[in-house]
Formats: C-alpha cells, sequence, structure tokens
C-alpha cells in the first residue's frame, strides 16, 4: 500500500487490511509522526519526498523532479524485496504517480477527493498528470458514488465504491451531562474549504436571535485559519461562547460527540464526510450544507438537516429547529445512527476492499 503514513484514514486501513489477514506492506512519501506502525507490527518503508520544499526557485523544482524520480526507484526496490500479489495507491497525485511510475501490475487507486475535485483543475498539466495515473491503474476506487462520478470524467471508465465508514460498536452514543447548555459541534480541519467561518456566523445569528438560550459552539480541530476564526467570533460577539479544542484524537472523538447536542458542518466542498457519518454513528443529529458528499450521506428531514451552500441564514434557522424540538433531535440521532449501521459499518466496507483485492488478484495479471 502506497499511502501517508500520518494519515488516520491509512492507519485505520493498513489495521483493518492486517486484521483482515493480508500481509501487508506501507510505503510512504511522508515520514510517520509516531511510533503506530511498530506497535502494530505492520512493515513500513518511507521516502521524505517533499523536503524539495525546503528550496526556492529553480533548486525547489529541479528537486522536485529528482526527488520524485528517487522515490519510484526507491518503491520498485521494495517491489522487488516484497514482490507482492498487488499494489494499492491511495490518492491520484503524489502517492498514485509514484505508484504509476513503477509500471508494476496490478495497480488500484483510490481517489480520496481534491486529487480528482481540486488538483486537476489547477493548469492542464496537473490534469494531465491524474489522468496518466487512473490511466495507468487495473483499478479505480471511490468513497463515494458522487465522487465516483466527479472521477469518471477524467478517465471514462468505471469506478468501484468502497465507503470509508465507522467502527459503530466504537463510535456510539454516550452519556450526554443533562446539566450542560445545548451544545452545537463540529470536528473539520480548520480551513476555508471546511466552512467553519460559515457557522460561526450562522451561530451568531442564532444567538442573537434567542439570546436568553443558554448554548455554546465547540469546535475541533487544527487548521492554518484557527487564528483568524478566532478573530471572527470576536467580531461576531460570540467569542465567550464559542470553544476552540484543537486537534481531538480519533480515540477521543466517541467522548466529544457525547457533549454535542447538535453536529453542524458547512462545508463548502466535501467528497464524502467521515466526519458526519462518525457524528451520526454516536447518535448526534446533523445539520450538514448541501455539499455532494453530505447529501449522499445525509437523508434530509430523516437523519439531519440539509441546508444550502453559505447560507447562514438557512443554517441559523435549522439549528434553532433542533434546539427547541428535542423529539426531533432524538429521532434524527436514532435513524442516523440506524443509516450509519446499514450503509457504512467498517467491518463491511473492510470486506468490500477484500472483494476487491481477491477479485484483481484472481485475474492472474
Amino acid at each position: 500500500m502506497v499511502s501517508d503514513a500520518r494519515n488516520i484514514h491509512t492507519k485505520r486501513w493498513a489495521s483493518a487490511l492486517k486484521t483482515e489477514g493480508v500481509d501487508l506492506v506501507l510505503f510512504s512519501i511522508t515520514l510517520p509522526d509516531d511510533d503506530y506502525y511498530v506497535t502494530n507490527h505492520i512493515k513500513l518503508y518511507t521516502f521524505d519526498l517533499f523536503r524539495y520544499k525546503e528550496k526556492k526557485g529553480i533548486l525547489r523544482f529541479l528537486g522536485k523532479l529528482d526527488l520524485h524520480r528517487k522515490a519510484v526507484l526507491r518503491l520498485k526496490d521494495v517491489l522487488r524485496m516484497e514482490k507482492p500479489d498487488l499494489l494499492h495507491a491511495h490518492y491520484a497525485t503524489s502517492y498514485g504517480l509514484v505508484a504509476a511510475l513503477t509500471r508494476f501490475h496490478p495497480f488500484i487507486i483510490s481517489v480520496w477527493g481534491s486529487d480528482v475535485y481540486e488538483y486537476p483543475y489547477q493548469g492542464f498539466f496537473k490534469k494531465q498528470l491524474v489522468r496518466y495515473v487512473l490511466r495507468h491503474s487495473d483499478r479505480i476506487l471511490s468513497t463515494s458514488k458522487i465522487m465516483a462520478l466527479q472521477t469518471a470524467k477524467l478517465c471514462n471508465r468505471g469506478i468501484g465504491i468502497t465507503p470509508f465508514g465507522v467502527d459503530t460498536g466504537f463510535f456510539r452514543p454516550g452519556e450526554r451531562d443533562a446539566e450542560q447548555p445545548l451544545t452545537f459541534g463540529t470536528v473539520k480541519t480548520l480551513s476555508y474549504k471546511y466552512g467553519i467561518d460559515l457557522l460561526i456566523q450562522a451561530y451568531s445569528i442564532f444567538v442573537e436571535t434567542h439570546p436568553d438560550l443558554q448554548s455554546r459552539l465547540l469546535i475541533a480541530g487544527k487548521g492554518k485559519d484557527r487564528e483568524s476564526l478566532e478573530r471572527l467570533a470576536v467580531r461576531c460577539h460570540v467569542a465567550d461562547r464559542v470553544e476552540f479544542l484543537g486537534e481531538v484524537s480519533h480515540d477521543e472523538l466517541p467522548a466529544l460527540y457525547a457533549r454535542i447536542d447538535i453536529a453542524v458542518f458547512l462545508s463548502r466542498e466535501e467528497s464524502f464526510g467521515v466526519s458526519v457519518v462518525e457524528a451520526m454513528s454516536c447518535g448526534c443529529p446533523v445539520i450538514v450544507s448541501d455539499a455532494d458528499g453530505f447529501k449522499e450521506i445525509v437523508e434530509h428531514e430523516k437523519t439531519g438537516i440539509i441546508v444550502p451552500k453559505m447560507d447562514i441564514d438557512t443554517a441559523a434557522q435549522a439549528m434553532a429547529d433542533l434546539a427547541f424540538d428535542e423529539e426531533k433531535r432524538k429521532r434524527f440521532g436514532k435513524d442516523g445512527r440506524k443509516h450509519v449501521v446499514n450503509l457504512y459499518e467498517w467491518r463491511g466496507n473492510v470486506r468490500l476492499m477484500m472483494d476487491e483485492y481477491q477479485d484483481i488478484v484472481s485475474m492472474g495479471y
């Protein structure tokens, strides 16, 4: 598997596949930031590809070319040593490119989101790069149907669906503190794409409209926009009600969701939305924007409320709708969890991936 060793999604796939009996070897072009793979006895090879970013100008460009070439050679060496049955790259740009250039088959590529929604539309060369990777793969996988449709625009091929769900035994409803104020919350990277600024503005409208209701907003996640978002909370006069929690570890998320009465996700773009699935699995009613990935997960007025992107007034009204209707919150939470158990149970998702592996290996590349 060629994927980012630091990413929680990589860690989850690697551990789950190993549990299923896959003799898995991970190759990462970023260096790990903990001892996860040592602790879980997963063989890891690394190459520090992105150190070229330390240079400037022509030296950076030449370093980028040289380090990509060396990364491909390093991966070829690993493939010769390990003799795998298949090669699976996650992310169609950097990781997918290095894997595709080895010319190893069978080769699977999993697209993740920005690699097919954003990167190909940043210039002609970048689009051709993604098309090259997709064209040289033997199978393409996507976590959602909507992202599969987007990917098909770049390659005109069928795309397999392997959802990235949750362990519903781990992400389960917890005991809420009855003494706490009504709590809205979100778990997202603090960047423009994920609409945390819209959430703060919508919440300020909610507070202005219902000043006597005791409420708070919890924002979990790290990102470059934190300082500007904190200033926004001050300008919107809700800084005393908004708490920035920073990055919350995967193991601590169920406890966080137990503190949240209504989870709100107002992303401007979204290819899937694992955080929404986690919230629903924990029994949280959700309010989401009509970003493509969210519309595939949430059933409007059954498991949550879908509002138009960038419409903070409608989002604020949806927040009020759920804030003053406890029965609806309970119903959405119950039906949302049932929806996740039926479609996004992690063990079932892993079995789908195993089926993909077994099918492609049986084709005898």
